[in-house]
Parts: structure tokens; C-alpha cells; sequence
């Protein structure tokens, strides 16, 4: 019988693998497509007017519609896990996160990670590493940046703990610090076609508001998007690699969490910064995701006709629309997603 020679496979990086300052530049390219978009739109309600529509798109300065925003972060976030998150025991966050440039079908994306932080926790079997990726495009392009943290499982339990490095992460973005796609133009915008009849200077600053509908997750669906974004963390498609089974991609509640936003925030089209998020509870197959928002702030833009929303989109199990937290200040057992995001919308 021939010997097993595993150092030819990849086991993944451990906690003690990792150094503040160490460039990661993640395997391997992908060209996404039209193909992309379709399975998007069959694996959530997404109908977002300017990324179902050319025509729509057209009309609103751009050349052709873009993929959705989130396509884009997923393909980014799936080329990191390999070399990031591989032997994560939790998504943990999700900071400074910039939309720098719409993303269309035919482009080539890659990603490259930057180690900013490592604390060993003290129980001294993992630690916290943070990181900053970028996307880039075949033009050599920043399409999108983001900071986020995981906690990582150690190799060697002896192995000495680095010496604590915490960045130190705004809070949330500035609207000045958006990044509106070129010729991005809603002067024009056609409310009818695109569902609802809301303006920017509808919202007012605290406002809630309940998206409604609800959807079950299906193991089928999420195997299916785990393996479209090329995400290999073995916690979510391995039934054996954690006791209680497959967790379900934080990602694919986020996109489920932002389609049914749809309903009460049609015209927010264009998700341009990612200020904060926090999986706060783990959902697997078989809950049924419901979603409501809070206006947090408003922004004008120098974009005709474009203004910022500041939102917090909020996915649960069930939970009363507007509870997020119990009095002793941690998440509330249904509560799956808490997520601080820009919104780009016509005034």
C-alpha cells in the first residue's frame, strides 16, 4: 500500500501561523458572470431595480447593470477562506468596508489580505485575528475593502502567544468617505419600475422598519451558495467538523437579510460601506429568517440626485421587530444578524 503523503494538501493556517504585517495573496482568480447573477437571484428574493434591469441601470448614468453589491463580496470573502478562516471557530465581525467600484459580468476578481491584529484568547486554545482584504480586478483595481476578525483554532497548544495587537477600527465610516460609482446619476429615477415610492428624505433618523416576509433556509440552498462562493470553512459544509451540524454562512444571511429588505427600502439600490457587523447567533437549516431595519443616519452626496442612508438591517428567528437585546446587553437568542451599512438611494 502506498504511504499518504499529506504535505502536498492544505490543512489551513492556525492562530500561531499568523504575524501582524503578513501579506496573504489568496488563490485563485475568478471571472463571475451573468451566470452569477442568476443563481443570486435564485438563492434570495433579490429585486433591486438597478441590478435586475440593463435598461434601469441605463437610465440611471450607468453602462449596463452591475452584479449585486454582495456578489462581489462574496466572491472577495470566498477567496480568503482558504488561508484566513479555514479552522475558524466563529465568524466574529466586519468593519471599514468600502464598495470602491461596481463590479460587472466578464470581471476577473482576486483577493489580498493583510494581517492587522492577533490576540491569543485566554484560554489559550485559539485567538482572534483580524484582517484587512481587498478585491481587485483584472485592471489591477480595488473593487472593494473590508477589515474583519475570526477566531482561530491553535495547532499547538504550547505555542507562546504573540504579543497583543488590537486595531483600531472607526466605528463607522463617514458618508465623505463613499465611494459613488462614476456617472451614478437619479435625477431620472423611475419609482414605478422600481417598486416603491420612498425618497431619500422619506426616512427619518430612528425610523424601524419591518420587512414582513419571511424564508426559510434549506440545507440544499446553503450548500449550494457555500459552494458557489467557493467557501471551504469546514463549519459550514462538513457535518462532522462541529457538534450540533453544518452551520449556515453568516454571508448567506446577510444577502437573504438585505433581499428582504427589499420590501420598505426598494429604493436604497446601492450598498456603498459596511460600517460594523456581528453574526450574533448561529442560524442553521430549517429556521426561517425575517429582517427589519433602523434608519440610523442620513447624508447628502455630491452625486445628482443620489443621497446616503445609514442603516442597521437586523436578520432573526422570529424576534419582535426592534428587540436586539436582552437587559443584560448580549444579543437576544433570535437574533442571527446585526449589520450597520450605507445605502446609496434617490432623493
Amino acid at each position: 500500500m502506498s504511504k499518504t503523503n499529506a504535505a502536498k494538501t492544505n490543512a489551513g493556517r492556525f492562530f500561531e501561523d499568523y504575524t501582524v504585517g503578513q501579506v496573504i495573496e489568496h488563490a485563485a482568480p475568478r471571472t463571475i458572470g451573468a451566470g452569477e447573477r442568476a443563481l443570486y437571484h435564485a438563492l434570495y428574493p433579490a429585486r433591486h431595480a438597478l441590478y435586475s434591469s440593463d435598461e434601469f441601470a441605463r437610465s440611471c448614468g450607468l453602462a449596463t447593470a452591475p452584479l449585486d453589491d454582495l456578489i462581489a463580496f462574496h466572491t472577495v470573502f470566498g477567496k480568503t477562506v482558504p488561508d484566513i478562516s479555514l479552522n475558524a471557530l466563529a465568524n466574529l465581525g466586519y468593519a471599514e468596508g468600502r464598495w470602491l467600484a461596481p463590479v460587472y459580468a466578464g470581471d476577473t476578481l482576486r483577493s489580498v489580505s493583510n494581517v492587522i491584529g492577533l490576540k491569543q484568547n485566554s484560554n489559550g486554545k485559539s485567538g482572534v485575528v483580524w484582517v484587512r482584504t481587498t478585491g481587485i480586478n483584472q485592471r489591477s483595481e480595488a473593487v472593494l475593502e473590508y477589515v474583519r476578525w475570526v477566531m482561530v483554532k491553535k495547532r499547538d497548544l504550547d505555542a507562546p502567544a504573540p504579543e497583543a495587537v488590537i486595531p483600531d477600527l472607526a466605528p463607522a465610516l463617514s458618508a465623505d468617505q463613499l465611494v459613488i460609482p462614476a456617472g451614478l446619476n437619479f435625477t431620472g429615477y423611475d419609482f414605478t419600475l422600481a417598486g416603491e415610492p420612498h425618497r431619500w428624505g422619506d426616512y427619518a433618523v430612528g425610523e424601524v422598519i419591518d420587512h414582513v416576509d419571511g424564508v426559510t433556509i434549506e440545507e440544499a440552498e446553503h450548500m449550494l451558495a457555500t459552494r458557489l462562493w467557493q467557501n471551504t470553512a469546514k463549519v459550514h459544509f462538513d457535518n462532522t467538523a462541529r457538534e450540533g451540524g453544518r452551520l449556515i454562512y453568516g454571508g448567506h444571511v446577510i444577502s437573504m437579510a438585505r433581499a428582504l429588505s427589499f420590501n420598505g427600502l426598494a429604493n436604497a439600490q446601492i450598498i456603498a460601506g459596511l460600517n460594523g457587523g456581528a453574526h450574533a447567533n448561529p442560524c442553521h437549516a430549517g429556521d426561517t429568517i425575517r429582517a427589519w431595519s433602523e434608519v440610523l443616519d442620513r447624508a447628502e452626496t455630491s452625486a445628482p440626485g443620489v443621497g446616503a442612508l445609514r442603516l442597521r438591517l437586523v436578520a432573526t428567528k422570529g424576534g419582535a421587530v426592534g428587540d436586539l437585546r436582552g437587559e443584560d446587553g448580549k444579543y437576544l437568542p433570535d437574533v442571527l444578524l446585526d449589520l450597520d451599512y450605507w445605502a446609496l438611494a434617490p432623493v
